[in-house]
């Protein structure tokens, strides 16, 4: 049963507001179908007969009492009314306690900021997304300039250190200057710990940033988000207004699509605040000018090239040239590139790949152990070679003096003595030694010729008839050979 407050409050959401019953119960905390029949009655009507009396009714106008005194907890107000007498169950004092008690709601004070004085800067996460083969987590950057609300967003699948600042730097670029101080979550790329009664522990790598651009670093106190609620609120105005309900087939597409976005509808609408356009805010802001030279964000690590000549970057796998298998490098770490050293050396550069399990091979880093491992097949082709004859090393350099390539000849020798033996393959070496003759080309010609000497033919041997032998046959007329010359005269 309601009272008379209650059903004011109902026919007034109803009729003024134009809400529904469902949501007058969601707003009231009673059952749809109360809301729903006090708000179709045109008038109050109690409900008739005696009022059921609950056991804390004697208790009620003490406890007030006792709640005017100090916000004491249900416990508290349990514990002290049993002692005067009550007898009945906890919960129907929490219940009530929690009618009476009135709604503590904390308090905020509403920053002001001069223009180019502060920026806001947070992470914001909304589900995954597909990168290559693999699904990775989505994250985005939010910059918010305090003053005119301008806005840069930028969509990332990593939240570590380089594509912290490098977010930094394109939102510098974007905004055309940079601001005075930059306001701050506690996330361990801008502070390594909190102290009580000590400033911040501030990333070493975040404030020499801060010191190239010449901006302050400023850490929200721990648990206090709404000390930079401008960027906050930027955060959910991204996921409800471009991220919801937006068909993302593919991280590459997301980031000129908010672009786009920015420039047609976030930065141009009239904000809820200052009921003016963040682009026409932007020049009265007051940027100092980005230093000519950015500022390096790569970071550097250690790392140990295996044995294949690889490192291994967030499950991808990347060359380096053969001869550092197994060495200890530095490795830069950029967004969209990695650079290995040696020694302050650059020895490597590859395009970062956000796929997982990959292999990334540069062609000329195995290309001096192709060649170790082609100098050795030659050296054991050459030792066959120096087999095949006592003066085979003397052919050898034979073939050398006359600026051939030995090696091409050495293995078609030996590739020959397969194929016609070692012996015929000596014998026609010492037969090109008196020609004079020196590539694999004579060899061949050697061991084809030797080969096609056969044995002198045997007597024909008749088997037919005898009489065959008595045939006689006659002489050829050679006559029709001869030629004449104009005057008809034998020559």
């Amino acid at each position: 049963m309601i009272d008379y407050q209650q059903f004011l409050q109902i026919r007034y959401l109803h009729d003024q507001k134009g809400l529904k019953p469902s949501q007058i119960a969601d707003k009231m905390g009673i059952d749809p179908r109360t809301a729903a029949r006090w708000a179709a009655a045109k008038q109050f009507t109690p409900r008739q007969g005696p009022v059921r009396q609950s056991k804390l009714d004697p208790f009620k106008n003490e406890i007030i009492r006792m709640l005017d005194f100090h916000p004491y907890t249900a416990a508290q107000v349990f514990d002290r009314i049993r002692q005067r007498g009550f007898d009945g169950g906890y919960t129907i004092v929490k219940d009530y306690l929690t009618k009476i008690r009135p709604v503590k709601k904390p308090a905020y004070l509403t920053l002001s900021f001069a223009p180019g004085e502060c920026a806001q800067v947070d992470w914001g996460s909304y589900g995954s997304v597909n990168v290559g083969t693999a699904s990775r987590r989505l994250s985005f950057f939010v910059m918010v300039l305090c003053y005119s609300r301008m806005m840069y967003v930028e969509f990332t699948v990593s939240q570590t250190m380089e594509h912290f600042l490098g977010c930094h730097q394109r939102a510098f670029s974007f905004f055309g200057g940079c601001v005075q101080k930059v306001m701050v979550d506690n996330l361990k790329s801008a502070v390594l710990q909190r102290i009580v009664g000590q400033s911040p522990v501030l990333n070493p790598r975040y404030l020499d940033f801060a010191n190239h651009y010449g901006f302050s670093i400023v850490p929200c106190n721990v648990g206090k988000g709404n000390e930079k609620g401008r960027v906050e609120n930027a955060v959910g105005y991204v996921k409800k207004n471009f991220l919801a309900g937006l068909d993302i087939p593919h991280f590459d597409a997301l980031n000129p699509a908010v672009s786009h976005w920015l420039d047609t509808v976030a930065n141009v609408r009239k904000h809820g605040t200052t009921h003016q356009r963040p682009v026409d805010q932007l020049p009265k802001e007051i940027l100092t000018a980005l230093p000519a030279n950015a500022f390096d964000i790569g970071t550097v690590s250690q790392v140990r090239a295996s044995s294949q000549f690889r490192i291994v970057v967030d499950t991808n796998r990347y060359s380096v040239p053969a001869a550092y298998a197994g060495a200890l490098l530095s490795l830069k770490t950029y967004p969209d590139r990695l650079c290995i050293y040696c020694d302050n050396k650059l020895i490597a550069r590859h395009v970062r790949s956000y796929d997982r399990h990959q292999d990334f091979e540069d062609p000329d880093h195995p290309r001096a152990l192709l060649t170790q491992r082609k100098k050795a097949r030659d050296q054991i082709i050459y030792k066959r070679f120096l087999s095949l004859s006592p003066r085979a090393e003397a052919y050898y350099r034979q073939i050398e003096q006359r600026r051939m390539n030995p090696h091409h000849h050495v293995r078609k020798i030996v590739a020959l003595s397969d194929i016609y033996g070692q012996d015929a393959v000596c014998q026609a070496m010492e037969d090109a030694f008196v020609f004079q003759a020196y590539s694999s080309e004579y060899i061949a010609n050697l061991l084809e010729q030797r080969g096609r000497i056969r044995q002198e033919a045997a007597p024909l041997q008749l088997t037919r008839s005898r009489d065959m032998l008595d045939l006689k046959i006659e002489n050829p007329d050679l006559s029709i050979y001869e030629i004449k010359d104009a005057a008809g005269e034998d020559q």
